[in-house]
């Protein structure tokens, strides 16, 4: 879908999927968009309250299993343990996520580490494949005349080209392009305060090698989790800007998130996007 300025706003309904890394400002634009007249998808949303809900529970069991006093409530099903992620609240899809390491620091043994990985990857493709199946929910059911699709920052490492050809056909795509100056605040804020991230396995294989030589460890458990998330950002942020390049250039549109701060509101976001779109 690569319409030109005058038809994107004049469409009746309109379908956009924002795409970038992790807090470059995606859900900020998604905000600008009234509650009342689109309809928010948020693909992170759609893996923690469906495609990975029970894998999440049985993590969550598993902690409460290790609490003597909780493992007889639970086995007497005295209590009952819910997955309460909401568009807002990522936390059970991140901590299920988890990090590389040192278990005894919060980390995880690299084989389940990359077994996560891949249940999050497969999820997010299947959370994307939906949106047209969404799209028609939100005009049919709900009576959205638009939406916006707030797509997980790892999706330029998990999505094939069936899965951004699906993207582009019901939705505008837009990249969200950094510059130096945000790629220094996302480095702070990650060594701040350091998240689980999807890597693809070449990628992870490659870098667990290297920082083990670079701090003369031995193997992955020895790694303490945090300072290897500190470590590993800005490589992964330099590994992903090709592919999100690729995407805007082959499927859809790039927008400076620089100009970001500059839209206040949905006519703001919509001549943005026009003015982008020319034609």
């Amino acid at each position: 879908m690569k319409p030109s300025a005058q038809k994107f706003l004049s469409q009746k309904h309109k379908a956009i999927s924002l795409i970038g890394m992790s807090g470059v400002g995606k859900t900020t634009l998604a905000n600008k968009l009234p509650y009342s007249e689109w309809y928010h998808y948020s693909g992170d949303y759609r893996i923690g309250s469906h495609y990975l809900d029970e894998p999440i529970m049985d993590n969550i069991r598993a902690k409460a299993m290790q609490v003597p006093f909780l493992r007889d409530l639970l086995r007497s099903d005295s209590i009952y343990l819910g997955n309460n992620v909401t568009i807002h609240n990522l936390e059970p899809v991140s901590t299920f996520l988890g990090k590389l390491g040192n278990p005894d620091k919060g980390g995880m043994p690299l084989e389940k580490f990359k077994a996560r990985q891949a249940l999050h990857r497969e999820a997010e493709i299947k959370a994307m494949l939906d949106v047209p199946v969404f799209i028609k929910k939100a005009r049919q059911i709900y009576q959205y005349p638009h939406f916006i699709n707030d797509v997980g920052g790892s999706i330029c490492e998990v999505a094939t080209d069936e899965v951004l050809e699906v993207l582009a056909e019901h939705t505008i795509i837009l990249v969200l392009k950094t510059n130096a100056k945000i790629e220094q605040e996302l480095i702070r804020r990650a060594e701040l305060k350091p998240k689980p991230y999807y890597y693809q396995p070449e990628f992870l294989d490659e870098n667990v090698e290297i920082y083990l030589k670079e701090n003369k460890l031995n193997r992955a458990r020895e790694i303490e989790p945090n300072a290897f998330s500190r470590w590993i950002f800005p490589r992964l942020l330099e590994h992903r800007k090709p592919m999100y390049q690729r995407i805007a250039d082959k499927y859809g549109y790039t927008l400076d998130a620089a100009e970001i701060e500059n839209i206040e509101n949905e006519q703001d976001l919509l001549s943005w996007i026009a003015e982008t779109l020319g034609g």
